[in-house]
């Protein structure tokens, strides 16, 4: 369907701005969330920065996420950057993967825990199969990264003279995570995390429809969004520029929204996220000078 441009702008423009400052407030908690997750899962790894510290790799990855393809490059520079800082880019690299896996385990559970109580609301067999097609790939990255026979079975298929980088860094960020199989109680709490920041994103979008005056079933959001955030993953857009605003619209709009007033939700939370990335960006900015230091300085084993 043909979305009318004017009538976006002027839902926008209409929209209760108490609402949409609530909705910024929760969509902030979230990155606050997500940000101690990942300090967790840095000290389980024996890493121990200042929060200070972990704020301006994890700001920089917050800025990248926005302006390169999925999160692979918001990843990719937290990772750099700290790995460069402590010289232990293994274990860096393992956290970064382990933060990013748990966000998905929270992101399927709720999507699961959504469809239990929502089951009746749903008419098209699209949201069930999406909700099967991103359990699956949880399913099958755990038996990869934790069952001994699946990562043995891979080792074998990588066994040639050509795959030897990759085997070997495999093998390295195999070893890293099984670490974790030693702090249970560092697991169970990234997942209560995980979950808690998988529930503000339904919870933003469910503030902004009702700044917009959308009226639908709360349950919605929680079914839909965990598919939204999954697609998203994909590196197929900017940020998920766009991406996210047609997938939104597809999926709303089975909900009884109109399509003009389901893309202007998706975009007032596109814009969530980059006025977030632009603050993240400011503070991995203005530290350059403070980095370049701390990398030449030695670093006590």
């Amino acid at each position: 369907q043909h979305v009318d441009t004017q009538e976006v702008l002027k839902s926008i423009k209409n929209a209760d701005k108490g609402l949409l400052l609530l909705a910024l407030v929760f969509y902030f908690s979230a990155y606050i969330l997500c940000l101690f997750r990942w300090d967790m899962l840095l000290k389980g790894a024996k890493i121990h920065l200042s929060l200070k510290r972990v704020v301006i790799s994890f700001s920089g990855g917050v800025f990248f996420n926005a302006l390169l393809p999925s999160t692979i490059g918001g990843d990719l520079v937290r990772s750099i950057d700290l790995s460069t800082h402590t010289k232990r880019p293994k274990e860096v690299v393992a956290t970064v993967l382990l933060d990013r896996l748990s966000g998905y385990v929270g992101l399927v559970i709720v999507a699961l825990l959504s469809l239990l109580f929502g089951w009746k609301l749903i008419h098209h067999k699209s949201v069930l199969l999406s909700i099967a097609i991103i359990t699956g790939i949880l399913i099958v990255a755990l038996l990869v990264l934790f069952n001994s026979f699946v990562y043995s079975k891979i080792n074998q298929i990588l066994h040639s003279p050509k795959s030897g980088r990759i085997r070997e860094a495999i093998k390295n960020l195999h070893q890293e995570i099984h670490i974790f199989k030693h702090h249970k109680k560092i697991i169970v709490n990234n997942l209560i995390l995980s979950v808690l920041i998988q529930v503000i994103s339904p919870l933003t979008f469910y503030i902004t429809a009702s700044s917009l005056g959308i009226k639908i079933n709360i349950i919605y959001f929680f079914i839909y969004l965990p598919i939204i955030g999954a697609i998203t993953l994909l590196p197929i857009s900017i940020g998920g520029l766009g991406l996210r605003e047609n997938i939104t619209k597809i999926f709303f709009v089975q909900a009884g929204v109109v399509d003009n007033a389901a893309v202007a939700m998706a975009i007032l939370n596109t814009l969530f996220i980059f006025i977030y990335a632009g603050i993240g960006g400011l503070i991995y900015a203005l530290t350059i000078h403070h980095r370049r230091i701390q990398y030449h300085k030695p670093h006590p084993v």
